[in-house]
């Protein structure tokens, strides 16, 4: 191989994993599908053939079910060789560590494999949250070293990102992103920050899920439900927390919050701390947000309905700052009367007042429009109206006007939730701050906007990028929704990006 003052420029040919769990195999799976000699050791005696092992049983379950040939599968297995010792290492072009998280063990790893490996070989970290920086620390040539971050399933998860440390040599950073293209992943580039791309763009989802939760805006399945319908994730975040784990989740949630010096952007839950002490980890405990027999979720019970009235008012207004117009279509599609928005006595006339939320609550809307607290609703325009409805109410909405919003709704054939007053309902604080912390990490120049809505759509399968969302629909709305709830709230947690703010202002786009 090549170099230039010890430093990889030549493709890479020949591979050693270190660590056989469930990453260092998948890792070792899809360099070998790559047409790369890949070598796999671990410390635990005979866990490099027992992962070889499983490696064969799942490549020759896709060949029986037609998705390689036999052939293909088994030239791949034979590229990959369980070794028991570091030393046998010493020929490869790329070393991918893929052992415990935490960084003393890695450094001593990287320590030890400069005294074996060549000094063109690239010495690669697949850490998830911990300093490139710091753990090619303890290599006498940290330019060779760099993160290499995969997501499990690896061969599924078609991401990696690359993440060059202080001192990583640029070829070093093309190697690797030319070795993630042969091998059909997607590589993204990012800085050597708290949670890189993946991790840091993904707080925004769980933790404002678990803020509404503590404020009791809605129960755990209201709220999964009206972000899987309304907003088009494939999982609520509740149900991600328990796939995951809440082991792994919520420690995540505290580095990247501790690592960014307690920015209330990043503030994790006591509610997931307590679960944790408790041992409610999700499907891996057989309960966590959900109960799980054998592995499958427990549909918990049904809420208690709301009662419904008989029939509806006879008229209905329906309010927004921006186009109420959906709404008005939906309403009028149930056969109820609307009654006149900019008309005083008709208001007084209504049974049921519907306000379009922008960011703002059902209360201060009642007050700041001097409308009757008791007769308004509020709905979020912007999410939903089509599929999954959710409609806000007040501490002084009456019964009769939510019971009344519910049928008006469910007779026009869509679901829908009535939640406890929030600023921005559920999906416009949880999408806007997904694009708020996007914009952040574009603005810390992390990460290319790129990068990070690729990142975001595959390495955690959201509908959109938040770059590509912000821009659906619309900086300035966006930068509106934080606003609002920032100046209602006064947390800061909820300030919007400079970045976001400069371009929502100047009307230019969050992706170029």
């Amino acid at each position: 191989m090549a170099s230039t003052g010890g430093v990889a420029r030549a493709r890479i040919e020949k591979a050693g994993v270190v660590g056989a769990g469930v990453m260092g195999s998948g890792i070792a799976e899809v360099l070998a599908a790559a047409g790369i000699h890949v070598m796999i050791v671990d410390d635990a005696p005979g866990k490099s053939a027992a992962a070889v092992q499983q490696i064969a049983s799942r490549q020759r379950a896709r060949a029986a079910a037609g998705k390689i040939s036999a052939d293909a599968a088994e030239e791949r297995l034979a590229r990959i060789e369980p070794v028991e010792a570091l030393d046998r290492l010493a020929g490869v072009d790329l070393v991918v560590e893929a052992i415990i998280e935490r960084i003393e063990p890695k450094r001593q790893l990287v320590e030890a494999l400069e005294k074996i490996v060549g000094p063109d070989a690239i010495i690669a970290t697949n850490t998830s949250s911990l300093s490139v920086t710091a753990i090619a620390s303890a290599a006498k040539r940290p330019q060779r070293v760099a993160g290499y971050h995969f997501f499990n399933p690896v061969p599924v998860m078609k991401l990696v990102e690359v993440i060059p440390g202080a001192h990583t040599a640029p070829e070093v950073e093309h190697a690797l992103v030319e070795l993630a293209s042969r091998f059909g992943h997607h590589p993204v580039v990012a800085a050597d920050t708290p949670g890189f791309i993946v991790n840091h763009a993904g707080r925004a989802f769980g933790t404002e899920a678990l803020a509404m939760l503590r404020e009791g805006v809605a129960s755990i399945g209201e709220i999964d439900a009206i972000l899987r319908d309304a907003a088009g994730f494939k999982m609520g975040p509740f149900e991600l927390m328990d796939l995951t784990g809440l082991d792994v989740s919520h420690p995540v949630m505290e580095s990247v919050y501790t690592q960014f010096y307690h920015d209330p952007r990043y503030r994790p839950s006591v509610i997931a701390a307590q679960r944790v002490a408790a041992g409610l980890l999700g499907r891996k405990t057989g309960r966590g947000f959900y109960a799980y027999e054998a592995n499958r979720q427990v549909a918990p019970p049904e809420p208690a309905s709301k009662a419904e009235v008989a029939g509806l008012p006879d008229c209905v207004a329906v309010l927004a700052d921006n186009d109420a117009g959906d709404m008005q279509k939906l309403v009028a599609s149930t056969g109820a009367a609307l009654c006149g928005a900019q008309d005083d006595n008709a208001l007084e006339q209504a049974g049921l007042i519907l306000v379009g939320l922008e960011g703002g609550d059902a209360a201060g809307a009642a007050i700041r429009l001097g409308l009757p607290p008791s007769l308004c609703v509020g709905f979020d325009p912007y999410f939903g109206l089509d599929r999954h409805v959710t409609l806000v109410a007040s501490s002084a909405t009456s019964e009769n006007a939510t019971s009344a919003a519910l049928a008006l709704v469910k007779g026009a054939g869509r679901k829908a939730t009535l939640v406890n007053d929030s600023c921005g309902a559920v999906c416009q604080r949880v999408v806007a701050m997904i694009v708020n912390i996007g914009s952040e990490i574009v603005e810390q120049k992390i990460a290319s906007a790129a990068d990070v809505d690729a990142a975001v759509r595959l390495g955690l399968g959201y509908p959109h990028g938040p770059l590509e969302w912000g821009n659906r629909l619309g900086p300035a709305r966006i930068l509106r929704i934080l606003d609002t709830v920032h100046d209602r709230t006064r947390d800061p947690r909820y300030r919007a990006s400079l970045w976001l703010r400069r371009r929502a202002e100047l009307g230019l786009s969050l992706e170029d």
